[in-house]
């Protein structure tokens, strides 16, 4: 009601204005247009704002960086009509006596101002102006200026309670992020026949992380596992499979390890000349779709699969398979755009395809008339473009393939299958996993570590960590299982995503299961005791969601105002991550969330009793719905990382 007041009130001043220039008394009519000018993008301002206000539903969170930069938007180019596309910088005050945000953009103004204009103006002076032209909001109590020309923003705490009862009343809700768009996500992806080691640790947990954030922001999430199950090794496999178990159609063989398996074909194909040329034969029946042949690849598939799932099950992984077999009959069809549209050149035989700015051509069909992972890759990438219609496309595959995979997208981009300005496709790269030496990863007699004795190693360590707490004296069995399964694979879920994904990271389960410090231990324990705050308190659910309705969130303590502004920057964080991809600063931020947290346990009192007798004299009730707030965030943080906490630990 404020705001549409305001519009009228606007409204008609910019028509009395027009009237002073009609009948030609204005004194300076450049200053006229300037207020003018400066009430029209007030009006517009407001009019979105409100629009916005009448179309949100309880389904989004509020983002107040984003309503500071719209605020701060507004008032530049209010100040300063004429500057195209002004720099916007806001972020949170790193220290409480500036403030709870900053706008930092007075100084690129100035820079502008001197390129463009040619005038020279000091940041503070345009910071003043940006401040004069700040318009109605609901969440700035006031600004100041300091410094050179930093502009420090102090939020009104009926907003920030505002906001907080909203999150008690309505749960987690996603930030809001516009219209509903297709996400494409390419992770895990081990090969057939052979067994997931650690490498295949990180495509896996980062690409799950990504899935579930893309979810839960409101997108259509496709997860692909683009497994490694097709091509020549299969030739030797089923070879080896027709020596070994002749009667193989008609009784399911008992292949129980499927790497011995693999390392005896491979042996034999290296060294038994007679088998080698089998094997060949074995890859050209395969291809051209015999019977026979398709079983047996079934056959050696299925064994594969049901040990992927294993691993699956216990780190919680929801994938769909779709391997290089799926694409084989649509890459005749690549091959065929490419060399319709003129982009093939024949090198001794071979069909290749040079890509401006990537010095190594892709090759697309070998001399023999077969194909390669790139034309496999091409096929992919193609389908998901155009298929899937795919409007976000991100494949989460280690840093070694950065160079192949930048140049199969360029390739997509060359021959018209998207337009980086309307479809993102993405590269997200991540480093190896280290042992404690800062070597590869590798077990004593130097073999790659398997990743299920990797799960089961983390399993026993996690029990025999809790039995060092003496956990098992007051848990039951079954809460004590539990326990063990959110503390060992929550903390190998989060030793990796606490890292830049962009860096190699040193695993290590005593840093991991440490439960000091930034780990999966400190945080899983640190959401435990909170959620016990309100049962010890004999307050049960709804009595907090009464609570919720009726109190009004006291913010006069510091720890109070600070735990109150860190639970709101859930969205902007997530909104961060949407755009980079990097979940370690989520995992910072719940770091950050669960010390403040700690903060302002230790300094405001939820729950007072007497000192003699033990008895609750006390319940603080807007402390408490901090307490669930809190709570509530970090739930919702877990679960986005694909961490499992448990009620008692």
């Amino acid at each position: 009601a404020f705001q549409e007041n305001e519009i009228k009130l606007l409204t008609a001043e910019i028509e009395r204005l027009k009237n002073f220039g009609c009948l030609g008394i204005s004194p300076s009519l450049e200053g006229l247009r300037d207020e003018n000018a400066k009430l029209k993008y007030r009006l517009n301002f407001l009019r979105k704002s409100l629009q916005e206000e009448k179309s949100k539903t309880v389904k989004s969170m509020i983002n107040i960086n984003s309503c500071l930069q719209e605020i701060f938007g507004a008032a530049i180019q209010a100040a300063y009509p004429d500057l195209e596309n002004p720099p916007l910088v806001v972020t949170p005050s790193q220290q409480p006596r500036f403030g709870d945000y900053q706008c930092n953009s007075a100084m690129g103004v100035t820079q502008i101002l001197l390129k463009t204009k040619e005038q020279k103006v000091s940041p503070r002076e345009i910071a003043e102006k940006i401040s004069k032209n700040i318009p109605a909001n609901e969440c700035i109590e006031k600004v100041e200026i300091a410094g050179p020309g930093f502009i420090n923003v102090h939020l009104r705490k009926d907003f920030v309670s505002k906001q907080l009862s909203s999150l008690l009343m309505n749960g987690v809700q996603p930030p809001a992020v516009g219209k509903r768009k297709k996400v494409v996500v390419d992770f895990s992806s081990p090969n057939i026949a052979k067994e997931m080691h650690v490498g295949h640790l990180r495509s896996t947990i980062i690409g799950e992380s990504m899935c579930r954030l893309f979810e839960f922001a409101g997108y259509d999430v496709l997860r692909l596992n683009h497994l490694g199950d097709w091509g020549t090794q299969f030739g030797m496999l089923i070879a080896h499979l027709q020596d070994k178990f002749p009667d193989y159609l008609t009784v399911s063989p008992p292949i129980g390890d499927l790497q011995a398996f693999y390392k005896e074909s491979k042996k034999r194909f290296d060294t038994e000349e007679e088998f080698k040329k089998r094997a060949y034969q074995c890859v050209v029946l395969l291809q051209s779709k015999n019977p026979d042949f398709i079983k047996a690849w079934e056959l050696i598939c299925d064994v594969s699969r049901k040990e992927f799932q294993k691993i699956y099950n216990c780190l919680d992984i929801t994938l769909i398979e779709r391997g290089e077999s799926f694409y084989q009959e649509m890459m005749k069809d690549v091959v065929k755009e490419f060399e319709d549209k003129g982009f093939v050149q024949v090198d001794d035989g071979r069909k290749i395809v040079f890509v401006p700015g990537f010095p190594v051509p892709l090759t697309i069909m070998k001399s023999d008339g077969g194909y390669t992972y790139d034309t496999s890759d091409l096929a992919a990438l193609r389908h998901r473009l155009c298929e899937e219609k795919a409007d976000i496309l991100i494949y989460v595959v280690d840093s070694g393939q950065s160079v192949h995979l930048q140049t199969v997208f360029a390739a997509g981009q060359m021959i018209g299958w998207y337009d980086p300005k309307v479809t993102r496709v993405t590269h997200a790269a991540f480093g190896v996993v280290l042992g404690e030496d800062k070597k590869k990863f590798k077990t004593r007699s130097g073999d790659t570590v398997r990743l299920m004795d990797l799960l089961e190693e983390g399993l026993k360590r996690a029990m025999d960590k809790l039995k060092d707490k003496e956990r098992d004296k007051v848990l039951t069995a079954e809460e004590l299982r539990a326990a063990q399964t959110s503390v060992a694979f929550g903390c190998i879920k989060y030793a990796d995503l606490s890292h830049n994904r962009l860096n190699d990271y040193v695993f290590s389960f005593d840093k991991m299961l440490d439960d000091r410090g930034n780990t999966a231990a400190y945080l899983l324990y640190a959401f435990t005791r909170i959620r016990a705050i309100a049962r010890l308190a004999n307050i049960d659910e709804e009595m907090l969601r009464k609570a919720a309705r009726e109190e009004v969130l006291i913010l006069d303590h510091e720890k109070e105002w600070k735990l109150g502004k860190c639970i709101l920057r859930f969205p902007e964080i997530l909104q961060k991550i949407l755009e980079d991809l990097l979940l370690h600063t989520l995992c910072d931020y719940l770091y950050e969330l669960a010390t403040t947290f700690t903060e302002f346990y230790d300094n405001c009192y939820c729950v007072e009793k007497d000192r003699q007798s033990g008895q609750i004299i006390k319940v603080n009730m807007w402390r408490l719905l901090l307490c669930e707030a809190t709570a509530t965030i970090m739930a919702k943080g877990f679960d986005i990382l694909g961490i499992k906490p448990v009620q008692r630990m």
